[in-house]
């Protein structure tokens, strides 16, 4: 029994056991400190009559024909599990062993949603950050639940994994956003009581629902039936991203007629969460139905959206946070004695499913699920027209920009004064956006322009806006062939269309937008010139509210996987082995034609992919309380859209040499399973190559140069949006985890966890640079020859063996709960996090970086390797750790449910700790940065998000 036990709560590296199927199926509840556990209600999915475990925690169900079956257990202050399991003919009893239940109370709702600390690509070269922490993490594996809820919180990535490489499956269709790769958990944020506890399959290991990615697949289905039957009623208090969460979620049960029903809404909201300026207002709602035809048959329909409207916060360089605090916002100002922020992100993209369970015969079933999604989803920021850029932490603005004037003129002087002292005291009508000022600036009557018959906009607020329509159908197929081995194939269909565009969202008491670039050359001296659409005519440029402006393209993808599998035992081995193959057909059409850019209009170059791949999971079972386990992956992902249309806004050009991104990683685990103890210890090694990414962002400053026909160096426009691409990056994640829960007392648990990697870059690819104000680059080839393109290509950017940003490379954790038996717990943890780089800038590690644009190849006068070392040293992230604690109690009176759980993450208030950030890249020359760099007030420094400080959840939850 013991070593039945041992395989059936194995966390998730594990594959699911095949038992022997019998007429009589029995098993024993526990909990996590191997108590029985008695009264737990369980029912067998398609059977009326329902069972409870007895003072041992035993139940059995009798008399069952052969076929697939799906138990529930569910008991108050527990987790509700789900299992499944087939029976076949020819034995008369089935064990399922030991079945292990979970506190609730451990996964309680901490409130974590979906955190936009980026600008959506367009400040300062960095890449906008996004956390989903504690949102579907529901695995049973002591490192990857402490990695969920513990270090997660302060951005801890395992293995140091883009999140791009996930799979993302809800009702059995990927979430995954074909134009950038990522998952929008807000979709359905604050349903957390609808989307918890998936199936995860952690990192690259195979499953059952889809091949996957490298870093874990996630699925997870929302069965009407499934859900406990009643009413949950949930308030959360907190001062996190939002404040209040208020939440309903009924459940029918299934009726004698073969009807469930289950819904649920939710609303997150606060004022000011706890970043200066920022607001969250967001209410969800979802409706399951589901229909039992048969005890083979059965279909359900989902419906689920969430409409929001937030804010964001800025990222800043240190000499801002010295002056304001880490909760410093540049992105809002006072209007009417009201915050506003420029940054606001509202939407609503609801999704709309119908998926068939049919059990064909005792051996095999066919799930079918068919999926639309569609809606807008808006990012507003501030626009200008030939006037001063209003933020403001625009480097002007800044001390560090006038104490760097090394004789200074007497005004220059002045303004070190005054700018320190808009900062020391914070006048907000300097630290904050002046939106009187914007106002005031755009009634100014020299803006009048009498062809349009009204006043241009200086300022103006613009949405970036993505007009998704999504649809698809996929089928999970399964055969077994005797009760050890089974054969898997998972087939699905993608079709994405994205109308992506910016509008004008507020004139700010103007009454046009011009739709032309402010930084284009005025050569034949008219009042129009520099469109951005030169498809329409002249009087068309005056655009009002609600009218397209800047660039309007359309996004499509197609794409087509099959994923085969077979699972078997044999002997003391376990084995798992999952194929791929993919299709992804890409395209971009154009709908304004740029003034520069021919390629910007119309349908441009199709660009296809194969994907191509295995995964393999071998198990052997040394007994039955410790394990071998080996996970090992090769395969290709096709590129996302972004990166395959490098500067979409205004180009359709393909980034050179595209390929997909080739995987290749492996890992061996070392497992032990006992009431007492549970340990996993992991070596892995993750190999990526072809690696594209593309940073977008506005440079005043940035001195590029091209060639004339004749060809001579000749600067180019350097105040104008910039694309940055780095191209054919290959990198390597590798390390070990240790993952250890002993049970000290039957009340008393001690975790632990260490993650210790090194993450690098390990060759020198490519960086090639676009500008929206220059539409054609002339260069050499390799051969000398003088070729004309929309982008320049900067060479080898130097990054071998450096550091990859983004998380931290070495992260340690020891935890306390202690569980009373009479329902309630207290818990404690202690978090170290080491080795965190920021990403480095890739252009200034280019030769171009040092070589003097009037003599080509030459290097700046002296430039040496150790000089260059020096400047360049890679940005480490100063090392930190917190303390975390969390206490909750359950009651149940009468026939209610009533719990109360809280927790304190960082309890001692560290404010040095940086989540993550940049290098900016505004100087792309040897010595316009050394300048800057050894000037002691650096201008254009690193800018950093940090950790949100102390910070609190509360949680009430009633159940009835």
């Amino acid at each position: 029994m013991i070593k039945k036990l041992s395989l059936v709560s194995l966390f998730t590296l594990l594959p699911a056991s095949f038992y022997f199927a019998q007429t009589t199926v029995f098993a024993y509840l526990k909990d996590a400190d191997g108590k029985a556990i008695e009264k737990a209600g369980v029912n067998l999915k398609g059977n009326e009559n329902d069972v409870t475990a007895d003072k041992i925690g035993y139940f059995q169900f009798v008399d069952l024909q052969p076929g697939h079956y799906q138990i529930v257990i569910a008991k108050s202050n527990y987790e509700t599990k789900v299992m499944e399991f087939d029976v076949v003919s020819d034995e008369k009893r089935k064990d399922l062993g030991a079945i292990t239940l979970y506190s609730a109370l451990t996964n309680a709702d901490q409130g974590l949603a979906i955190i936009d600390s980026g600008s959506g690509g367009d400040e300062g070269g960095g890449n906008s950050q996004s956390s989903t922490v504690g949102l579907l993490q529901s695995s049973q594996d002591v490192f990857s639940r402490v990695a969920a809820f513990d270090l997660g919180f302060y951005w801890f990535r395992p293995r140091g994994i883009d999140g791009r490489s996930a799979e993302s499956m809800l009702n059995g269709v990927s979430m995954v956003e074909s134009d950038n790769g990522n998952v929008d958990f807000g979709n359905w944020g604050g349903l957390n009581e609808i989307t918890r506890y998936p199936e995860i399959s952690q990192n690259h290991s195979p499953s059952e629902y889809a091949f996957g990615g490298n870093s874990s697949v996630i699925y997870k289905n929302t069965k009407a039936s499934d859900y406990r039957k009643g009413s949950q009623l949930t308030y959360s208090l907190t001062n996190r991203n939002y404040t209040n969460r208020l939440s309903y979620r009924y459940s029918s049960g299934m009726s004698k007629k073969g009807w469930a029903f289950t819904g649920m809404i939710a609303r997150r909201w606060a004022q000011e969460g706890i970043q200066e300026g920022t607001f969250y207002d967001a209410y969800s709602g979802y409706l399951g139905v589901e229909k039992k035809f048969s005890d083979n048959h059965s279909m359900t329909f989902n419906a689920i959206g969430s409409k929001y409207t937030r804010s964001t916060s800025s990222p800043n360089t240190q000499e801002v946070y010295d002056f304001r605090g880490i909760h410093y916002n540049s992105y809002w100002g006072w209007q009417g004695g009201e915050k506003r922020s420029e940054r606001v992100r509202r939407g609503f993209q609801p999704l709309f499913q119908l998926q068939d369970f049919w059990k064909i015969n005792k051996k095999s079933q066919l799930w079918t699920s068919v999926s639309y999604q569609f809606g807008k989803d808006y990012s507003s920021r501030l626009d200008w027209y030939r006037a001063n850029n209003p933020s403001p932490t625009y480097y002007r603005n800044l001390p560090s920009y006038w104490l760097n004037y090394k004789n200074p003129a007497p005004a220059q002087a002045e303004n070190i004064g005054i700018t320190t002292d808009w900062w020391t005291n914070n006048d907000e009508s300097r630290t904050q956006i002046n939106w009187d000022n914007l106002y005031n600036a755009n009634r100014n009557g020299d803006l009048y322009m009498s062809q349009f018959g009204g006043r241009r906009a200086a300022y103006y607020l613009v949405d970036d806006v993505k007009d998704d329509k999504t649809f698809n159908v996929s089928t999970h197929y399964t055969y077994n062939f005797n009760d050890t081995s089974r054969f898997i194939l998972n087939a699905s269909y993608q079709n994405y269309k994205s109308e992506q565009y910016r509008e004008v969202n507020d004139l700010l008491g103007a009454d046009f937008a011009l739709n032309m670039d402010p930084f284009a050359s005025n050569t034949d001296a008219g009042s129009v010139w520099g469109k951005y659409n030169t498809k329409e005519d002249d009087a068309s440029v005056a655009k009002r509210e609600g009218d397209k402006i800047g660039y309007d393209y359309i996004f499509r993808r197609q794409e087509i996987k099959i994923n085969p599998a077979v699972k078997f035992s044999t002997g003391k081995f376990d084995v798992f082995v999952s194929g791929l193959f993919g299709y992804t057909t890409n395209s971009r059409e154009g709908l304004f034609q740029h003034y520069l850019y021919q390629s910007s209009y119309g349908k441009g170059e199709t660009k296809n992919f194969w994907n191509v791949g295995v995964k393999g999971q071998i198990t052997y079972r040394i007994n039955g309380r410790n394990f071998l386990v080996y996970n090992g992956a090769y395969y290709s992902q096709s590129p996302f859209l972004n990166d395959i249309y490098f500067n979409t806004r205004v180009s359709g050009v393909v980034t050179p040499n595209i390929k997909n991104v080739v995987i290749d990683a492996n890992d061996l685990s070392y497992v032990i399973s006992t009431p007492i103890v549970k340990v996993r210890l992991t070596g892995y090694l993750v190999n990526t190559q072809n690696e594209t990414s593309v940073q977008r962002y506005f440079a005043q400053g940035v001195k590029l140069t091209t060639l004339s026909e004749n060809g001579d160096q000749t600067p180019v426009q350097d105040g104008a949006f910039i694309t940055q691409v780095l191209a054919g990056a290959n990198k390597r994640n590798m390390g070990i985890e240790l993952g250890a829960q002993v049970k000290i007392t039957p009340t008393l648990t001690a975790n632990g966890l260490l993650s210790v990697g090194q993450y690098t870059y390990t060759n020198n690819p490519t960086v090639y640079f676009a500008s929206d104000a220059v539409g054609t680059f002339r260069e050499l080839d390799g051969n000398g020859n003088l070729v004309s393109r929309s982008y320049t290509n900067m060479g080898e950017a130097t990054l071998k063996n450096y550091r990859q940003g983004g998380t931290p490379q070495e992260a340690y954790n020891l935890g306390l709960r202690y569980s009373s038996p009479k329902y309630w717990w207290v818990g404690a943890s202690w978090n170290y996090f080491g080795h965190s780089f920021l990403d480095p800038s890739p252009v200034t590690r280019t030769e171009r970086f040092y070589s003097n644009p009037n003599t080509p190849g030459v290097p700046y006068d002296n430039v040496t390797p150790e000089e260059l070392a020096r400047v360049l040293t890679p940005t480490k992230l100063p090392s930190s750790f917190f303390l975390n604690a969390n206490a909750g109690k359950s009651w149940m009176i009468g026939k209610y449910y009533v719990l109360v759980s809280a927790s304190i993450n960082n309890i001692l208030n560290n404010k040095n700790y940086i989540t993550g950030g940049f290098e900016q890249t505004r100087n792309v020359n040897y010595n316009d940065y050394t300048s800057d760099y050894d000037s002691g007030n650096m201008v254009f420094a690193p800018k950093y998000w940090y950790s949100q400080g102390r910070s609190y959840f509360v949680n009430l939850q009633f159940r009835f």
